[in-house]
């Protein structure tokens, strides 16, 4: 373990084996970092935060500090902070714990790598394998999917989900649901096409790449209430399939609606309710 003369570690935080702290960094109280996890210099963690093994924090990064919640009264904490192992977090990125007006806990899986600027705010959920590029920003009560990959200076909407191997390219602004193996492109985001290079990457084969294909034609690019493509799929022999069921799983839980497809039909400005939506609908920011 190496501690830098000028960092300021307070008396209760728990480190873990060959933990390294750089110079100027300063680790509450509460604080506790898995072995062999370093922080370089000028990094801030505090509140209720366990960090795993192996992850790497640069400077500038504030981990754990009281989340941007208007709800919050003055000298109300945060809630928990919860990361897992071989996370690499770069400079200036921010994370906030989890507040009492959600779930408690802002968590954040493994292998996950948060480039500069990047911000997760409270209560967030964040899966394993997650790519946040320079500036992406994920509101509270979000949910990022395993191996989804957010471009530079995207932002996820409060309480919007983004699915597995979603991709969200560069500047998206993300108001509804991204559902899994979908590329979102946009100012406002919408539905442009099936990741089939994220899936390929990830060893997904052309059969199921096909299917997808065809599940995202039943129920993105047809017309017709949403609830009765997802009763058609789900009475389909498509439906055996658990990547299928994954899709139509996520979809019918959505509370903010999916993200529309580029060719939408109704007018700008017009988002139908999640529960009957066409989903050619609008996806502006609600």
């Amino acid at each position: 373990m190496g501690i830098h003369p000028t960092a300021i570690v307070a008396p209760g935080a728990q480190l873990g084996e060959d933990v390294e702290i750089g110079p100027y960094c300063l680790v509450g109280p509460e604080v506790r970092l898995g072995a062999r996890t370093t922080l370089a210099g000028h990094v801030v963690v505090d509140g209720d935060t366990w960090i795993g093994e192996q992850c790497e924090i640069y400077p500038f990064a504030a981990i754990g500090c009281q989340p941007q919640d208007k709800k919050l009264k003055g000298g109300e904490r945060g809630g928990r902070l919860r990361i897992g192992n071989h996370n690499r977090i770069r400079e200036s990125v921010t994370i906030h714990g989890g507040t009492a007006y959600g779930s408690g806990q802002t968590t954040i899986g493994d292998h996950n790598m948060l480039l500069v600027g990047a911000h997760i705010g409270h209560d967030a959920t964040v899966g394993n394998h997650v790519v946040f590029t320079n500036g992406a920003m994920a509101a509270g009560h979000t949910v990022i999917g395993d191996r989804a990959i957010l471009g530079a200076m995207v932002g996820i909407h409060q309480f919007a989900r983004i699915g597995r191997l979603a991709m969200v390219g560069a500047g998206a602004m993300v108001s509804h649901d991204a559902p899994p193996f979908a590329t979102i492109q946009g100012d406002r985001a919408r539905l442009v096409a099936v990741n089939l290079i994220g899936m390929e990457r990830n060893g997904l084969g052309a059969e199921q790449k096909a299917t997808v294909k065809r599940v995202f034609r039943l129920l993105f690019w047809r017309t017709g209430p949403l609830h009765a493509r997802l009763e058609a799929v789900r009475t389909s022999s498509l439906f055996r399939d658990p990547l299928v069921r994954e899709i139509v799983d996520f979809v019918a839980a959505s509370k903010r609606g999916v993200c529309a497809p580029r060719s939408g039909r109704f007018s700008p400005g017009t988002v139908p309710h999640p529960g009957d939506q066409e989903i050619s609908g609008d996806a502006s920011m609600a």
